[in-house]
């Protein structure tokens, strides 16, 4: 149930991470706001890596105009997702032990992410068609090889701390 917990609660920063980074990109390379060392960062995140696509000036805008639209209800749904798990946390710490307010909160929390989910591909889903066919070819492309190297990382066997060579003094 904890690991369960860690994996929704990474998931739920790596979504505030997509979502930031959407604002920041449509921002264009002259709009305020924070950059990288090379005054890029990341594109939306992990499913659509704009920068890597050669936006042109109009779909920048257009980009921009969508997350705009789209701000609102990602708020909303980030400050739901965020009082669903304190409700669960309390639930969790609450004594005496009640196993079916844990469930109801936790179940809570589920939905709640399941909204959120569904707007940021929404939103995805929409950028996603103001790109050009030569665009569409290029994401999948990088999706694919994204997954590539993730199947590669799973597949390596991890070295436990104390199977790993230690320096010889």
């Amino acid at each position: 149930m904890l690991r369960n917990f860690r994996i929704l609660t990474l998931g739920a920063v790596v979504v505030l991470a997509v979502a930031g980074s959407a604002m920041v990109f449509a921002q264009g390379p002259g709009g305020p706001g924070p950059r990288g060392p090379r005054g890029g960062g990341p594109g939306i995140g992990g499913d659509l890596p704009l920068r890597a696509l050669d936006l042109t000036e109009a779909q920048r805008a257009q980009v921009q105009q969508l997350v705009q639209q789209h701000r609102e209800a990602t708020r909303a749904l980030f400050e739901r997702v965020r009082t669903s798990r304190e409700a669960q946390r309390q639930a969790m710490e609450a004594i005496p032990f009640d196993e079916s307010s844990i469930r109801a909160a936790r179940s809570a929390v589920a939905e709640v992410e399941a909204d959120l989910a569904v707007q940021q591909a929404r939103l995805q889903g929409e950028i996603h068609g103001l790109l050009t066919t030569e665009q569409q070819q290029r994401l999948e492309k990088i999706r694919a090889d994204r997954e590539a190297r993730m199947k590669e990382r799973l597949a390596r066997p991890r070295l436990r701390e104390q199977d790993q060579p230690r320096p010889q003094a």
